[in-house]
């Protein structure tokens, strides 16, 4: 009686979809979950990109540096829009000309790539210092570059990031680099070579 009724065991095939569908389903759960998260993300971001592009472009006439709690605010709004218990942090950083938006240049005088003291340097923003951003904080003024950054940290869409070895936090960040409107005389830093 035994041997007939594991015989017909083997043979049964009712229920095997069930079974089936329990190994699998978890697995694409998750990956559905994650997939989602990070389309979340990709949108997410492109709606920061395009609000921290129009503040900008706001910041950039003339009386925007005032305004730029206010602009800071507008890309909030707009974002939470998407997700509403995100938290922010904007950074302005303005430079003379678009050829200035980046590391002080130096003289490499052993070849190590990497400026050592007494390598003589160009002080771009006159401070005496080699930095590896010239830039000085704030919107500047007329026909300024300004590199404008939103960071945005919100919680995950979906509670299995932790499955995947994730936070259960994201953070995304949009930067943009404008030219300021000439609507003054532009003042600008005289380079200095320096040797220190």
């Amino acid at each position: 009686m035994t041997t007939g009724f594991l015989q017909r065991l083997q043979r049964e095939r009712h229920g095997s979809t069930i079974v089936e569908f329990a190994i699998i389903a978890p697995v694409m759960m998750l990956l559905m979950m994650g997939l989602g998260d990070l389309l979340f993300q990709i949108y997410t971001q492109s709606v920061l990109t395009g609000a921290v592009q129009k503040a900008a472009r706001d910041s950039g006439i003339e009386g925007g540096s005032a305004n730029s709690s206010t602009i800071d605010g507008i890309v909030q709004t707009t974002t939470r829009q998407v997700v509403h218990n995100a938290t922010f942090v904007a950074a302005r950083r303005n430079y003379d000309s678009f050829s200035k938006v980046a590391p002080e240049p130096f003289t490499d005088t052993n070849g190590d790539g990497v400026r050592n003291t007494g390598e003589c340097f160009t002080d771009v923003n006159a401070n005496g210092t080699w930095d590896s951003d010239p830039g000085k904080s704030g919107q500047g003024g007329a026909s300024a570059v300004t590199l404008y950054t939103m960071t945005m940290t919100y919680p995950r869409l979906f509670p299995v990031a932790r499955l995947f070895g994730w936070s259960s936090s994201q953070t995304i960040s949009a930067t943009t680099l404008l030219k300021n409107q000439p609507y003054a005389t532009q003042v600008t830093t005289a380079n200095a070579t320096v040797c220190t």
